[in-house]
Formats: C-alpha cells, sequence, structure tokens
C-alpha cells in the first residue's frame, strides 16, 4: 500500500462551527470554510450540522464538484440511553445519509461516505464535569448500554437498509461513550456487520489518561475501526484539567485538542499502523476552534504541513 491511497480531509469543526450551542462557536459561511479547506491543501470534508451546508442533493453536489471535494461523513448526535430518543434518531441519520448517498450519485464520487453516529454529548452533566477522568460508576447501568446498543443497531441497520450507507460510531469525550471500556463494550454489544467505529485519536488520549494507550486500542479495535480522525490532544492542557477539575468545554477553550504534532499523539506511528493494516480511503483532521484561538486557516495549513513531514 502507498501513501497515495490514504487521502486527507478536514472537517468543519476545524473553522469553529462546533455541535454545541453554549460554547461560543464562531460563525463562517461554508463557502469561505471550504474554499479555505482546499486552499490549505485537503481534498475531502464531512458535511458539519445540519443547515450550515446545502441540504438539497443538487446544491451541495455542486458545492462539492466546484471544488473537487469528497464527501466524507456526517455527524449525527443521537440520547442513545433515552429509548424515547431512538425514532428520532433513525430519521435524523436517515435524512443525512440520503443527502449523502444521493450527492456522491451526483458527483459520482468513489469513496463512501460515513455516518458518524454519536452519543448527544455534553447533554449530562456529569459526564461534561468530568470528561478526561471518569469512573465506571459515572457509566451507563446494564439495562441503559441494552438500550443505548439497541438503537445504535437500529439506526445504523436502518441507514444500510435504505442508503447502503456505513454507520460509524464517534467516541467522545462528555458523553457515556468515552473510556476504553466503554468502547469496548459498545462493540462487544452491537452488530459488526452494520456499526463500525470512528477512531479518534484525541478523543481516545483525553478520555484515556494520555495518549499511551493509542496503540494497544488500535489493535484491540482492528476488526471495527472504518474510519480515523487526526484529532491531537495536548498533555500539558490535560493534565491541568484533571487537576482543577474542568468541564469539557473549559478543556475546549483552553486547547486540550491542539494542532498536529504540538500534542501527545505520536501521528507517525498511526500512519504505519493504517499502512500495516492496509487502511484506504481518507483520515479526517479536526481540531477544534473557538473564536480567539487564531486563524482557523492559518491552523489547517500547518496542520497539514505537519502531516507531509510524516509523509502524508
Amino acid at each position: 500500500m502507498t501513501n497515495s491511497e490514504i487521502k486527507v480531509g478536514n472537517a468543519p469543526c476545524s473553522w469553529g462551527t462546533l455541535e454545541f450551542e453554549n460554547i461560543g462557536s464562531q460563525t463562517i459561511d461554508y463557502q469561505t470554510m471550504l474554499d479555505e479547506l482546499v486552499a490549505t491543501g485537503y481534498t475531502g470534508t464531512e458535511l458539519g450540522d445540519w443547515g450550515f451546508m446545502p441540504t438539497t442533493p443538487v446544491d451541495l453536489a455542486a458545492a462539492m464538484t466546484q471544488r473537487q471535494l469528497a464527501m466524507n461523513g456526517a455527524f449525527v448526535p443521537v440520547a442513545l440511553r433515552n429509548a424515547s430518543a431512538h425514532e428520532a434518531g433513525v430519521a435524523a441519520a436517515l435524512r443525512t445519509a440520503r443527502l449523502l448517498a444521493e450527492t456522491v450519485r451526483l458527483t459520482q464520487q468513489t469513496n463512501a461516505p460515513f455516518i458518524v453516529l454519536a452519543d448527544d454529548n455534553g447533554a449530562t452533566p456529569v459526564r461534561t464535569q468530568n470528561a478526561g477522568r471518569i469512573t465506571p460508576e459515572m457509566g451507563l447501568s446494564d439495562d441503559e448500554w441494552e438500550t443505548f446498543s439497541r438503537g445504535a443497531d437500529r439506526i445504523a441497520q436502518a441507514v444500510y437498509a435504505e442508503t447502503g450507507l456505513r454507520t460509524v460510531f464517534h467516541h467522545h469525550c462528555a458523553g457515556f461513550v468515552e473510556t476504553h471500556a466503554e468502547i469496548e463494550r459498545l462493540l462487544a454489544l452491537t452488530d459488526p456487520a452494520y456499526l463500525g467505529l470512528v477512531f479518534d485519536t484525541g478523543h481516545y488520549a483525553y478520555g484515556n489518561g494520555g495518549c499511551t494507550g493509542i496503540a494497544a486500542a488500535l489493535d484491540a479495535f482492528a476488526d471495527r475501526i472504518w474510519y480515523v480522525h487526526f484529532k491531537d490532544c495536548s498533555e500539558t492542557v490535560r493534565i491541568q484539567a484533571c487537576a482543577e477539575g474542568w468541564d469539557y468545554f473549559t478543556a475546549i477553550r483552553h486547547g486540550i485538542f491542539c494542532e498536529l504534532g504540538q500534542g501527545c499523539v505520536d501521528f507517525a506511528a498511526v500512519l504505519g499502523w493504517l499502512k500495516a493494516h492496509n487502511y484506504q480511503g481518507y483520515i479526517t483532521v479536526e481540531q477544534d476552534v473557538l473564536p480567539g484561538m487564531g486563524s482557523p486557516k492559518a491552523s489547517a495549513a500547518r496542520n497539514r504541513a505537519f502531516l507531509r513531514t510524516i509523509g502524508l
């Protein structure tokens, strides 16, 4: 396998378009964001929050074709531990999957995008307050795990049945699947034919005491890793966040997810693992950027330059 078979995309969150209403994310129009993404050397994007980019396939396809971009995925948060949220979760995932499936049909994109399913992160105080230092008693009960996994399977199966797209679950700090044990349990309870994992290096590091466990986690979850997010984690900020008891949003504001190469993630080793396991398609760079944290375009350019230093 050659490095050229792994392609590099970025995502709207790197331009401050985050899914959280209370974090003061900055406003940028999708045209500017996509133009800057292309200008800084990326060839793929994710959709971002529903409504940020066009929600009709013709218009979204035009935006992709104009810039020769691939559409790689879309984030769909669902409060999966609540059975009452499952029906709406299926509807939201299908709405998004239909848009993506028809868009890539129009653009004749060769790689299939993913539905990136996640918990309703940041919605439960105990998980938000203790992100990065979760203990077992803060987790789901056995009954809640059954409900959570059933909902995830239901959504993934519905998406595949109607659109042929695959769903990956995003382990995420401030949600109910953050720690290694929680990822492991979710994967054990869900159907590997329909639900994979998007392995996020930064969220794994912050949720599991730093970067030392990433290599073992990649091996442990290898069969379910269908998609990868390249996100770094500042060890300095992580230690301070744990020492001072910061909640998730405070850690974000202090730059927990720093520029690539500035944190503890060994991206050269991750890339080597991906090559050894014949990973093909896109990795997506993510760096949560908020107002006052510098220029998203300049940061994206530095992140892309760093990846070139490791041969990507």
